[in-house]
This record gives C-alpha cells, sequence and structure tokens, in this order.
C-alpha cells in the first residue's frame, strides 16, 4: 500500500487580506525613498509626493488593520499568539503612519529630519508586518 504524501497549508491569509497587506509596504518604502530624495535635493515637490504615499500606506494599512482585528477575535482560541502579534505590528505602524501624515502637513523644511525618521520606522513595521502575514504559507507534508 502506498502513502501519498501532499502539501497541507496552514491557515494562511484570506486573498482579500492578502491584497490589503500588499499596499502598506511600498507606499511606506516609496516615502522613504521621497523623503530621502527631498532631503538631498530640497525640492518641494518630493516631500508633496511623501504626504500622498503615507496616504495611500495607511488606506491600506487600515483595511489590513481592520481585518487583522476580526481574525484576532475570530481565531481567539487557537492558541497561537501570531494574530495578536499581527494586529500589534499593523496598529503601531498605522499609528506611527498617522503622526508621519501629521509631520508632513507641517512646512517642508520643517518636517525633516523626523518626517525621515518616522517614514524609515513604518517602511520597517510594514515589512515586518507583510512577514508575519505572507509566513503562514508554509506547507508540511502530510502522511
Amino acid at each position: 500500500m502506498a502513502i501519498v504524501a501532499g502539501p497541507a497549508f496552514r491557515r494562511s491569509l484570506h486573498p482579500l487580506n492578502a491584497i490589503f497587506l500588499a499596499f502598506p509596504f511600498p507606499f511606506f518604502l516609496g516615502a522613504l525613498v521621497s523623503d530621502l530624495a527631498y532631503q538631498g535635493t530640497f525640492q518641494i515637490q518630493w516631500a508633496n509626493f511623501s504626504s500622498w504615499l503615507i496616504v495611500g500606506g495607511m488606506l491600506g494599512g487600515s483595511f489590513a488593520l481592520l481585518w487583522a482585528l476580526v481574525d484576532l477575535f475570530r481565531f481567539r482560541g487557537a492558541g497561537s499568539a501570531r494574530p495578536l502579534v499581527y494586529f500589534i505590528v499593523l496598529l503601531v505602524m498605522w499609528i506611527l503612519g498617522f503622526v508621519n501624515a501629521l509631520v508632513h502637513a507641517k512646512d517642508a523644511w520643517a518636517m525633516m529630519p523626523e518626517g525621515l525618521y518616522l517614514s524609515a520606522a513604518a517602511a520597517l513595521l510594514a515589512l515586518v508586518a507583510a512577514w508575519i502575514g505572507y509566513s503562514g504559507y508554509r506547507s508540511v507534508e502530510v502522511m
């Protein structure tokens, strides 16, 4: 008798949650890059680009955060701290993004260097959130 082994997947992200989670990191990374460009050139338009990219990252992050909150209550008894850590990272990312948007609302000269630091922190947290969220796609062998 042959034993058939096939891949079995752990509980992973819902496809819509995966789409929402795909937005914050590129937007916050783009804000970081445009802040670096502003720091090097002092062209006001780079600061404007950063402001819009931060808003885009917060918008996508809002939907991912809402989905993580629903998952937090839905899988409360699963015995894993992963949904809680995922939610906390997304929440801190969103809060830093909001503070970053407020900093970028100031005069372009006045937003430096706080805006640059906040953009770097938000991009790093968005990367961590994406890492946590997408790492549920590991396969294990079933016998």
